[in-house]
């Protein structure tokens, strides 16, 4: 077996030197000036609806597309002038309903914004019929922006308009469909956690408005509230329009598969420095043999009764993370024991998420030096399609502001039942989503599927959690314990990432890469992705930090300082001329989210270019992409935005590519420039104005195997020492020898 290395050397940093070229639409295509006249009349509907509004509010309009658009599509003459206003006003999106997804982009914006966005498409529609007809084309947008039109545009005053106001409007139009206003349709009758959108109005003012006791209204952030059925159906009476999401407060916990086992008799050694494991569950019994190695802190008032089911589920996934290899001899993952801070935030039936949102908050900023958390508490409801629960949400922000990493089971489907959908908190974005398999790999018939927001490939990952035929040891205050669910399968990759980060100094970007890289092989599954993630985990860490003699992975980290953060200088073997490997990379980075954002939910994007160095026809150096990545390319290339998503994952914060083991890169056409160079470019883009994507971090795990069968990692060290690479081997031993002495306390005399 060969070790994993650990690459050091500098990335050179640049900001985009493409600037845009003039606003037009697609080739060949058309605007009518039906379609403008129906756009100013849906504007007039909005103004006359908002004229008859009483809460005093900026209006809010909602922008309906013909497609999934691109950041660089959406409307930027309408409303306001430049891209940037626009977006800078944009306070939810949503995909409609059905099988073909277009985008519904709600903004808010003055009233006057909206009478001048009449007024501007009027006069879009005289300078066509006067000058083109019944449509304006791409060759008339054409000859506008190359000035042939200028005598159109010469007053742009209060009476005219600006040519590039002009394009604009009409490139708007032409991936619009209607303006309107969303409406809440939401039927809850519990407490419900809301979120308005983002008016600019204090929430208080607004609630003071609508008769609604604020003084009693409980909130997350400004725009997030716990309301009682009575005020949330005073709210959606009044003020449907100002809705932007609504679930229930009341999570039940979705129930795994239980079934009581012998007497347990089992021994432990007292702890030492053992790396710390984050649990938040149910309840925890202290009366279990490895009690010592667990320090419990209920976190529910002291008013709540707690009867003797609340401390099973909890006890029995902590069970797994101290002691987990002992007690389940067959998954012996070589990772060791854990100590265990765990928290009680939930009993063993109904509890509040909005309860459970505030406890985390509190528990993670109060336990900086956990790294890894454990979360195997899942809702039986099935997530929106259109927005992130608040769980998954408080989870990523949590994430993107600390240096931590939180393992979320994929939750259970009950027996007989119609839900399908994963339940929160298994959307978050950030987090590692774990479902099960039985031991003869197949998915387990209580897995649930993604996709997050139609898009994002949830679970990541999928482990052993047991079935019918043979199911997983636990220990519950009840003794030995035999479980199945997706519950405890998580605490699994929870111990494998804590060894990763905490024993072997892995970050948790590296550390979240290299579990999604073990688990997807060089072939696809046979199963869908939804239900089984990138793959199954292997058992044992050391199927994790090694790798087979014909292969070398190498892994390296990075922080993007601005839009390309790349290196031209990774040396790969050759043999007789040609490079005998095909190779997979697989990038990972924690993003800030933003849930009022609705499916527009990650604010950064990071684009991975990996592959032999070449040269473009104007003789500068390129990246050959393994997986033939054209986003970011010199010349003109329509790339239609649902396009880049589904192939390139666009917006995903886990990027995995591979090439096909059928076509090695040896047998492929060689670029023109051969010199045994590949090359690794992270282009880095933002689709808020609000610099998260700066100084953001990121983790890439690459493997190259040689189609021969022949060991060439030597050669490989060896030539990325000479190109000033600092090559370090992942040696386990001498890792686990180097935190021990780091973990020791030491005595002055």
């Amino acid at each position: 077996m060969n070790e994993i290395l650990q690459l050091k050397g500098r990335f050179e940093q640049k900001d985009s030197g493409n600037k845009p070229g003039p606003s037009n639409i697609p080739k060949d295509k058309f605007v009518t000036v039906e379609r403008l006249n129906n756009l100013k009349r849906d504007l007039t509907g909005v103004n006359a609806f908002w004229e008859k509004e009483k809460l005093l509010i900026k209006p809010l309009i909602s922008a309906y597309y013909t497609d999934v658009v691109a950041k660089s599509n959406r409307i930027k003459g309408i409303l306001e002038s430049g891209s940037k206003k626009n977006n800078n006003s944009v306070v939810g999106a949503k995909f409609t309903t059905g099988e073909i997804k277009k985008h519904i982009i709600t903004h808010c914006v003055s009233q006057k914004t909206i009478l001048d966005a009449t007024r501007n498409i009027e006069r879009v529609i005289s300078i066509i019929k006067d000058n083109f007809g019944n449509q304006i084309t791409y060759n008339n947008i054409s000859e506008i922006n190359l000035n042939k039109f200028n005598y159109l545009f010469c007053n742009a005053g209060e009476s005219g308009i600006s040519k590039s106001r002009f394009v604009s409007i009409v490139v708007d139009a032409y991936y619009l469909e209607k303006f309107g206003v969303e409406r809440d349709t939401s039927d809850l009758q519990e407490n419900a956690i809301i979120t308005i959108y983002d008016t600019g109005t204090k929430t208080a003012d607004i609630m003071n408005q609508l008769n609604i006791d604020f003084s009693s209204v409980r909130s997350i952030d400004e725009t997030t509230l716990l309301l009682t059925p009575d005020q949330y159906n005073l709210l959606k009476s009044k003020a449907p329009y100002l809705i932007s999401m609504a679930v229930s407060d009341i999570s039940i916990l979705e129930k795994d598969d239980i079934r009581e086992g012998e007497n347990l008799v089992m021994s432990i050694p007292k702890p030492s420095n053992e790396p710390i494991i984050g649990v938040i569950d149910t309840m925890f019994d202290k009366e279990v043999y490895f009690s010592e190695w667990v320090e419990f802190k209920n976190m529910l008032d002291d008013e709540i009764p707690l009867s003797r089911e609340d401390y099973n589920h909890g006890t029995m996934v902590t069970s797994i993370v101290v002691d987990g290899a002992n007690i389940n001899p067959d998954l012996n993952d070589g990772c060791g024991r854990f100590r265990v801070k765990h928290f009680g935030v939930a009993t063993s039936g109904a509890f509040s998420s909005f309860t459970v949102l505030r406890a985390i908050k509190e528990i993670v900023v109060a336990n900086r030096d956990v790294k890894v958390w454990n979360l195997s508490l899942g809702s039986f409801m099935e997530i929106n399609d259109n927005f992130i629960s608040p769980e998954a949400a408080i989870l990523d922000k949590i994430q993107y502001e600390n240096d931590v990493i939180f393992v979320v089971a994929g939750t259970n489907k009950p027996d007989n039942s119609n839900i399908r959908k994963i339940g929160a908190p298994a959307d978050s974005i950030n987090s590692v989503v774990v479902n099960s398999v039985g031991f003869d790999d197949k998915p387990a018939t209580y897995s649930r599927e993604g996709l997050v927001l139609s898009f994002f490939n949830k679970p990541d990952v999928s482990y052993y959690g047991g079935d019918n035929t043979k199911k997983i040891r636990t220990c519950s205050p009840k003794g030995e314990t035999l479980v199945s669910g997706t519950s405890f399968a998580a605490p699994w990759i929870a111990r494998k990432l804590a060894y990763l980060i905490q024993v072997l100094g892995l970050t948790r970007e590296l550390a979240k890469a290299l579990i999604i890289d073990s688990a997807a092989g060089w072939s696809d599954n046979i199963y869908s992705p939804q239900l089984i993630g990138y793959g199954i985990v292997p058992v044992n860490i050391n199927d994790i930090v090694k790798t087979p003699d014909d292969e070398i992975k190498f892994m390296i980290n990075g922080i993007s300082e601005k839009f390309d953060t790349y290196n031209y200088n990774i040396p790969v073997p050759e043999d007789k001329g040609k490079q005998p490997f095909v190779s997979k990379a697989t990038l990972c980075y924690f993003p800030n989210c933003s849930r009022n954002q609705g499916v527009d939910y990650t604010n950064t994007e990071m684009d991975i270019h990996f592959g032999k160095l070449g040269k473009t026809k104007r003789g500068k150096e390129k990246i050959y992409s393994i997986n033939d990545n054209k986003q970011s390319d010199e010349g003109l290339l329509l790339l239609y935005e649902g396009t880049a998503r589904k192939l390139y994952r666009k917006w995903d914060n886990v990027k995995h590519i591979r090439e096909n083991i059928k076509t090695p890169t040896g047998r492929q056409k060689k670029p023109k420039q051969d010199n045994g160079l590949w090359g690794v470019s992270v282009k880095t883009k933002e689709r808020l104005n609000t610099g998260d994507g700066e100084n953001l971090k990121f983790g890439l795990v690459v493997t190259l195997k040689e189609v021969n069968g022949v060991n060439r990692i030597q050669e490989f060290i060896q030539q990325c020492l000479f190109r000033g690479w600092l090559v370090n081997r992942i040696d386990v031993e001498n890792r686990i020898d180097i935190y021990n002495i780091a973990e020791e306390e030491v005595e002055f005399e």
